[in-house]
């Protein structure tokens, strides 16, 4: 996805599938927390209001229309984390795993600095717009 993109303004809009299909609206974007580049989005699906987890990479976001590589079954069949919370790298793995994406591609956890809390304990992907 073009990272020159505020992550903002992806939030309320038309998400679609590879086929043209609606998805849903984004809910909200996670950002990578090594680098800030948005890495997830949160889709709204259905009637009964269930968020679906997409990668913005390699999907694109053109004419304020967020298009997404998969089938619509896949997408909406992809882990729910909930929303607003951290993903953590558990987390994202399933995401990954789900979505076929090579691993090589999934951000590393860097090791934490002396004293600091073990991986696992670390949150990750922080939700666009929230300042720490």
């Amino acid at each position: 996805m073009q990272t020159d993109i505020d992550p903002r303004s992806l939030i309320g809009r038309k998400a679609f599938d590879r086929d043209g299909a609606k998805i849903g609206t984004v809910d909200e974007v996670y950002l990578d927390d090594a680098t800030g580049a948005p890495e997830w989005a949160a889709v709204r699906t259905g009637l009964f209001s269930r968020d679906a987890f997409v990668p913005l990479e390699p999907s694109t976001f053109a004419d304020d229309v967020l298009r997404v590589p998969y089938e619509r079954s896949l997408i909406k069949d992809a882990p729910d984390f909930g929303v607003g919370r951290h993903l953590s790298p558990e987390q994202e793995l399933q995401l990954y795993h789900h979505y076929g994406l090579a691993l090589s591609a999934a951000p590393e956890t860097p090791a934490p600095p002396p004293g600091a809390a073990a991986p696992g304990d670390r949150s990750f992907g922080r939700v666009a717009g929230d300042e720490e």
